[in-house]
């Protein structure tokens, strides 16, 4: 007498589906993951022969055991044994609370996610939108950084496209790392990232457990020999001019480097300006007294999205005018440190801060000379001397004349596209009219009284170089 069991549909699919991952991760994911490594190892042999700065073993290690290692640090068990003793709670949970802190922190660099595929999208989506150009460089300065140095690029933040056009404009001489937002911790696009070799930060933080992990991340990649890149401004521009910088970041670095140690720390200045920034009225709501919620953000979003589509679709969309990007002077700390006859190792809190923050607005003030000055930044400040009045081609060309009189001879970078001043003005002109800034009647040039704090967002951009 035989006898059958039965079991419901839904457990049965939960079987089978078990069985399917399991035969997934047995012999089908140790060779997706041994084709990636190769891939990625081969992408690392082609790269560290062309690139002036090279990837670090650091970057190389896995990342659980980075983790580990961060965990596991001296200063991060001290914070964690000085946490679980100050608030009386078992020192397992501020250890696990360290591990969630570690994870969320560090990297996942991969050679080729980031030369093959970050490289591409970077260079595809950056041609896309805007005419992106480099305009100075001083090659000199760049090729005489020692081979074993900390490099840093500093630079000025004004859109989130910051990320991907440095990346693309530096993948010839180097792969960044970066610190990014807790708005990029999305599920998918957090996995992305992090491949990217980019490391996430809460930046308004108190959590002292949280600022040593971040502390000691950072001064291990700087000791490593990791190049990075920062913001020292924290955030976007709310009205177009550059912000008061914050220098934690910076300290942090400098507290994984030693004035007699194998490596310079060396920091190279970055200026970036745009025609059109991706998020000047949502950031300028974010600065007024008229904020808005997220699903008015997100609503605006989606209408910029769309009106852009439309234009494309009927044949009328163009790209958003330049996207510039200056290389400075690099900035030795050992040289710079040598200079004022200090060691930062040496020096007590109330000094240290003081010369990080000297050492901070040193390198802020050569960003702010880098901003390069492009063509709507330029019409936009020529308009503003007179925001009521109309004005001719021929007044505004002219008051464009002397404002360039005033900022060369103040050394700023202006970037004249075709070399011809004519056709400069004229493109930012367009630029303006295409968004309906400035209207045009019988050949006189009007601001549109409702565009002027939109108009003012791109003067401000180059406002420090004609006022400082």
């Amino acid at each position: 007498m035989s006898s059958s069991i039965t079991v419901p549909l839904w457990l049965a699919l939960i079987v089978a589906l078990l069985a399917l991952w399991a035969l997934l991760d047995r012999l089908l994911m140790p060779s997706a993951r041994w084709f990636i490594r190769s891939r990625a190892n081969k992408v690392l042999d082609e790269v560290s022969q062309r690139l002036p700065i090279h990837i670090r073993p650091f970057q190389q290690v896995r990342r659980q055991a980075m983790i580990d290692r961060l965990v596991f640090d001296e200063k991060v068990q001290q914070a964690v044994r000085g946490l679980a003793d100050a608030q009386q709670m078992p020192r397992e949970v501020v250890l696990a609370q360290a591990q969630r802190y570690a994870r969320e922190i560090v990297p996942a660099f991969n050679a080729y996610m980031y030369f093959r595929i970050g490289y591409w999208v970077g260079k595809k989506l950056s041609q896309s939108l805007y005419r992106v150009r480099i305009g100075s460089t001083d090659d000199t300065g760049l090729a005489a950084i020692p081979e074993n140095a900390t490099v840093v690029f500093v630079m000025n933040h004004r859109s989130n496209m910051d990320y991907i056009i440095a990346s693309y404009l530096a993948a010839e001489r180097a792969a960044l790392s970066y610190a990014v937002g807790e708005w990029a911790r999305l599920w998918g696009l957090q996995q992305l990232i992090r491949a990217m070799g980019a490391y996430f930060v809460r930046r308004d933080s108190k959590d002292e457990l949280y600022r040593r992990v971040l502390e000691r991340y950072i001064a291990m990649a700087t000791e490593a020999g990791v190049t990075q890149a920062v913001y020292p401004e924290g955030g976007l521009t709310r009205d177009g001019r550059l912000r008061e910088p914050r220098f934690g970041v910076l300290d942090y670095m400098l507290r994984g480097w030693h004035h007699n140690g194998e490596r310079d720390l060396v920091f190279v200045p970055l200026g970036l300006n745009y025609d059109r920034v991706l998020e000047d009225r949502t950031q300028l709501l974010a600065g007024s007294a008229m904020r808005r919620g997220r699903l008015r953000a997100l609503a605006n979003t989606l209408r910029f999205l769309g009106n852009q589509l439309w234009l494309l679709l009927r044949s009328r969309w163009h790209r958003m005018g330049y996207a510039c990007v200056n290389f400075g002077t690099p900035v030795s700390v050992r040289a710079w440190a040598g200079s004022r006859g200090i060691r930062f190792e040496q020096l007590d809190r109330e000094r240290r801060h003081a010369e990080v923050a000297a050492l901070g607005h040193h390198l802020m003030a050569e960003v702010g000379r880098l901003v390069p000055v492009l063509p709507v930044p330029l019409v936009a400040t020529a308009l503003l001397e007179h925001p009521t009045q109309p004005r001719s081609l021929f007044d505004l060309k002219a008051a464009v004349a002397r404002l360039v009189g005033t900022l060369e001879s103040r050394g700023a970078r202006l970037y004249v596209p075709r070399q011809d001043w004519d056709y400069a003005v004229d493109a930012g002109l367009r630029m303006l009219r295409l968004r309906h800034l400035v209207d045009e009647a019988d050949g006189l040039y009007a601001v549109r009284a409702s565009e002027t704090p939109l108009l003012s967002y791109y003067a401000n951009s180059i406002a420090h170089l004609l006022h400082e």
